[in-house]
């Protein structure tokens, strides 16, 4: 379905102008998320793109996607990082077909058309025919057909870009709050790659933007962030959201000393007889020297930032149909790691992931609640922990955060 299809006279109905309430069927309707298309990812939105560090010389290039519309990011000898559609302009045919790769140029494996990193059409075959014959219509002209190019911008090693050319600033977008959580984790350390995967999620991408954005949901699901005391409502926190209210970034504090003293004298063991032959996979230090512990920034629509203990992420959310979200996991290391700090980042990136001990269940839950909306979306779902507004708090038993993501997704969509 095109967004030509789609009805914009309220095919999914909100009970109330408020943010507590939410039809199930933004879940589920395929002419909403055909409108998601066209209002958000290819609207006044900045999207994450890739690592500014996977692109490090001129010449490289990433495949990816913004929605679902196919995204070539590259840079050229300018040291300038391009993005654009990656789409043939001859036929429309997918240029780039692998996830990477690195030239001066890119040719179109259909009818040979070449294009540099910004874009530009340098070359078509057979452009002047062939003996003399045949050819491109003397009207033809390369510096007609570039590729659709994006407004790219970079924040602390992060690239964005937007079809946009009326959106503001990517830190305006953000704001003050949502940009210092960034800079707090990887302002002034070049970063590499240290791991990354992807899982296939069967329930529609707003579950699970969602689903980091809820604060609270932790304690409950995942049960070994409680057993071995990694993560509880009780320790100090809080929730600080974006003035539009799509982007945030939580936090939890520990008393990294103490909580060494309690596992070392309980050898380990939780509040219940469970316990960890090897620490390891818990056992962090205060790298920032701010007793935070946890930290979960969104950046609306599409990235999410985390620090659990000393494990860095990047996580990138991919709509792959109305009922499935492609979702990335990007571990990172920063080039000041000792090899102390480099096993220690490894070892807890056991904790998030596909299979990791505290991320596992989110790969699920989802699902379940896809499933249970399956022609059954009348209704609406509640979201009212912590009150109705979308304002930062000092306290972390709230959805406020999760309101905030539909006061910006209603204001993009008119809905």
């Amino acid at each position: 379905m095109s967004v030509q299809d789609v009805r914009f006279d309220g095919s999914v109905n909100w009970p109330s102008n408020a943010l507590s309430e939410v039809p199930f069927r933004v879940y589920t309707d395929p002419g909403q998320y055909a409108l998601e298309q066209e209002r958000i990812f290819k609207g006044e939105a900045w999207s994450y793109l890739c690592l500014a560090a996977e692109i490090p010389n001129p010449g490289d290039w990433v495949a990816t996607t913004i929605g679902e519309v196919a995204i070539i990011v590259g840079g050229d000898d300018s040291g300038t990082i391009n993005a654009f559609v990656n789409r043939c302009a001859h036929r429309g045919n997918l240029l780039c077909l692998t996830n990477k790769g690195h030239g001066r140029e890119i040719t179109c494996v259909y009818h040979g058309w070449s294009y540099d990193l910004a874009g530009h059409l340098t070359g078509v075959a057979f452009e002047h025919g062939v003996k003399r014959q045949g050819g491109m219509a003397p009207e033809f002209h390369k510096e007609d057909h570039h590729l659709q190019r994006l407004r790219v911008e970079e924040l602390c090693g992060l690239v964005f870009g937007t079809f946009s050319d009326t959106v503001a600033d990517l830190q305006s977008y953000f704001g003050e709050k949502v940009v210092g959580g960034v800079r707090r984790v990887l302002e002034g350390r070049p970063v590499h790659i240290i791991g990354r995967s992807t899982q296939i999620l069967p329930n529609n991408w707003k579950l699970y933007f969602e689903n980091v954005k809820d604060t609270y949901h932790a304690s409950i699901l995942h049960s070994f962030l409680t057993t071995f005391r990694i993560n509880r409502l009780s320790m100090p926190g809080g929730i600080n959201i974006s003035d539009d209210g799509g982007s945030h970034f939580s936090y939890a504090k520990l008393d990294y000393a103490a909580e060494d003293a309690d596992y070392q004298a309980a050898n380990l063991r939780s509040d219940t007889d469970l316990k960890l032959h090897d620490n390891s996979v818990v056992e962090s230090v205060d790298e920032f020297g701010d007793q935070i512990s946890v930290m979960i920034l969104t950046a609306f629509p599409n990235m999410v930032l985390q620090q659990v203990r000393n494990t860095i992420a990047v996580r990138v959310v991919r709509p792959r149909g109305v009922d499935k979200t492609e979702l990335e996991w990007i571990h990172l290391g920063f080039d000041s790691d000792d090899e102390t700090m480099r096993e220690r980042r490894l070892r807890q990136g056991n904790l998030i992931g596909a299979a990791g001990y505290i991320a596992l269940e989110d790969g699920c839950v989802g699902g379940f609640v896809q499933r249970a909306l399956q022609y059954n979306d009348d209704d609406a779902g509640i979201v009212m922990m912590g009150g109705h507004d979308a304002e930062s708090q000092n306290f972390r038993a709230s959805e406020a955060a999760i309101r905030g993501f539909w006061k910006k997704y209603r204001a993009l969509t008119g809905a």
